[in-house]
């Protein structure tokens, strides 16, 4: 089994990408309200801040920042996978390992984190969550995608409302949504 290393910075500010299992489902906008449920209800529990946030059909991005003591972001996103997993009607392809180890098959298994080391990264970060809806082809502009944190940045002054992105390409970018 490998072994997965996972920078742990109390407090820190991390970004993320998690993946559906089947690549071609849209369960994330179909269900974004058991979404937004599932993590209101971690987060009610097990504080964070949501920095940014945008789901798109099968795979979501966000970055958080946690509390001052706490490095403990895996356990949030189990309970956030669970809660929602449990949520929606069973309708996936479940192959006879999930069957055997009682999964539901709709997520994948890890997710890929990346700790924000300074302001620059984080407003790259940023950037590329903003801009990941039109990067993908499923709007024209980022102003058109109901489903991120994109217009309550715009509220608060981060980005004005006819931004068209600078489409930052992070480095070591790996294979987080392709």
């Amino acid at each position: 089994m490998p072994n997965y290393r996972r920078n742990r910075i109390p407090g820190g500010t991390y970004f993320f990408t998690v993946n559906l299992q089947d690549r071609a489902s849209d369960l994330l906008i179909t269900h974004i309200d058991a979404l937004r449920t599932s993590v209101l209800s971690v987060k009610h529990r097990h504080p964070f801040r949501i920095d940014a946030w945008v789901a798109l059909p099968d795979h979501l991005h966000c970055i958080w920042t946690l509390p001052e003591h706490d490095d403990d972001y895996s356990s949030r996103w189990r309970a956030i996978k669970k809660a929602f997993s449990k949520s929606i009607p069973k309708t996936e392809y479940r192959s006879q390992t999930h069957i055997k180890r009682n999964e539901r098959g709709i997520w994948q298994r890890r997710f890929w984190e990346h700790t924000i080391a300074d302001d620059r990264d984080y407003a790259a970060h940023m950037d590329y969550i903003q801009y990941n809806p039109v990067k993908h082809g499923w709007v024209a502009s980022v102003k058109e995608w109901p489903h991120s944190t994109f217009h309550r940045l715009v509220e608060k002054g981060v980005y004005p409302l006819d931004w068209v992105g600078g489409a930052a390409e992070i480095p070591d970018k790996g294979e987080r949504d392709e």
